[in-house]
């Protein structure tokens, strides 16, 4: 079985100023995987790119290989630039680390519902640019589940709150209420979406939406009663703007100091606000030099988000717990598939056996009737049950304590091929014991039935 590895930089590891520079757009992520899965060494890989973090996670068929170099190459980035803020975890921690991901035990604002929908669509990107296949989709299934396990049994996604939603709280206690307040939202995507209902929950009054793509734009506005303002006249209608929540995929600045200036001259000094949800930004930073305005972007954010994680410290702690058994039962579930392979030759050499010895006393036995066929059927599959049922549970339980040791002693006492013996055979592909099970059992059947006295 392949090496997991996953290195990535977060919120924690990285300023924007970094992460903007590694941000990996919609458009371009399944070109990227597959760039990542071209690398030598790796055989399945995904990548997650969102506002606070980029992740790569890959199976690999050597403790050698090193995507690091990867990242600095396909960003134009020094070692000595983004080194430094590299984390990077192996097998049962990238393990745990991806479990906790998608139960939204990593991410700025603990318990938001959004990261485990960009995990998902990182998923499905891979899958579409074939770059995952058995051992990343057992892993990401098993992720997902834990996740919605958490969701449903502890309160931590109760009341939840995104960074959208952080934005408009932030909002809120600038102006002390939103009563009447004008809002326009800058690019339409889910966190606009998500920005809009927290304002009209706040009393907002009027909210302006643009797009650069117009019918997008409606989309978003007709829900909420907004006024759909073209991408050519963005300027013009942000001066009508108390509270704006910029969060498009421009890759440049859409708001710069200079618009900043026009702004407050039309508006006659009446302060604005700047939330920048976007990576990478869409206001230029210069703009909090202009009197009277005042921008916010994502990291900033993490001052309001500080709150929420202590109100949440008690849930989170359950969340915790809850993963940390889920990944317990992820590996316990990895190892016990490893001997399905040794399972399942013994069932096939029993099988081989009972076949054998029908076939031997053929002659004694005579041409059998249906009712006899079928008692001598069942009577020999009891008979290999019943001997099989000690050695394939013993195997189970060395496998579940990951003894290797005993694994392989067994096999050696029942000359069965050992784990790593089937592994290295070229196409040997693990699956569920359940699945190989049904196939042995399911196989011989043809020869079993025509074996003694034929039909």
């Amino acid at each position: 079985m392949s090496q997991l590895i996953l290195i990535g930089v977060n919120h924690k590891t990285a300023p924007i100023e970094l992460r903007e520079r590694i941000a990996i757009s919609r458009e371009e992520l399944g070109e990227t995987t597959r760039a990542l899965a071209s690398q030598p060494g790796v055989t399945e890989c995904m990548i997650v790119s969102t506002c606070n973090r980029v992740e790569m996670l890959a199976a690999v068929d050597s403790p050698d290989t090193d995507i690091r170099n990867f990242l600095y190459t396909q960003f134009g980035l020094q070692k000595t630039e983004l080194g430094p803020h590299i984390y990077e975890h192996r097998d049962q921690e990238a393990v745990r680390h991806v479990f906790r991901v998608a139960a939204s035990l990593d991410s700025m604002v603990v318990g938001e519902p959004q990261i485990l929908g960009q995990v998902k669509e990182a998923f499905a990107a891979a899958r579409a640019a074939g770059t995952v296949s058995g051992q990343l989709e057992h892993l990401l299934q098993s992720a997902f589940a834990a996740a919605k396990k958490v969701r449903t049994e502890t309160s931590i996604g109760s009341n939840s709150v995104s960074i959208a939603s952080v934005a408009v709280e932030l909002a809120r206690k600038i102006f002390g209420s939103l009563q009447g307040r004008t809002v326009f939202l800058v690019g339409a995507g889910k966190m606009s979406e998500l920005a809009a209902r927290h304002l009209l929950q706040q009393g907002a009054g009027a909210i302006l939406v643009t797009n650069r793509t117009l019918e997008r734009a409606r989309q978003l506005a007709e829900p909420f009663e907004g006024r759909v303002i073209p991408f050519e006249k963005l300027y013009e209608a942000t001066t009508e703007a108390d509270i704006v929540i910029s969060s498009t995929g421009a890759p440049h600045h859409i708001f710069r100091r200079e618009h900043g200036q026009q702004f407050m001259h039309r508006r006659r000094n009446r302060p604005m606000f700047f939330i920048d949800i976007a990576v990478p930004r869409d206001v230029d930073p210069a703009m909090n030099k202009v009197e009277g305005i005042f921008v916010y972007d994502i990291d900033d954010l993490q001052q309001v988000a500080a709150a929420h994680i202590a109100e949440r410290k008690s849930q989170a702690g359950d969340a915790e717990a809850l993963v940390e058994a889920e990944v317990e039962r992820f590996h316990q579930r990895r190892r016990a598939v490893n001997v399905a392979p040794a399972i399942v030759s013994l069932q096939r050499q029993a099988e081989e056996i009972r076949i054998n010895e029908l076939k031997r006393m053929h002659a004694k036995l005579g041409t059998l009737n249906g009712e006899q066929l079928a008692a001598v059927e069942a009577l020999t599959r009891g008979l290999v049950n019943k001997f099989l049922h000690p050695p394939m549970q013993a195997l189970k339980q060395a496998a579940r304590e990951n003894d290797s040791t005993r694994v392989d002693a067994l096999c050696e006492t029942w000359s069965l091929p050992s784990v790593a013996e089937r592994e290295e055979q070229p196409g040997s592909n693990v699956v569920p014991i359940a699945q190989e099970e049904k196939k042995a059992s399911d196989s011989p059947r043809t020869s079993e039935t025509s074996a003694v006295g034929g039909k």
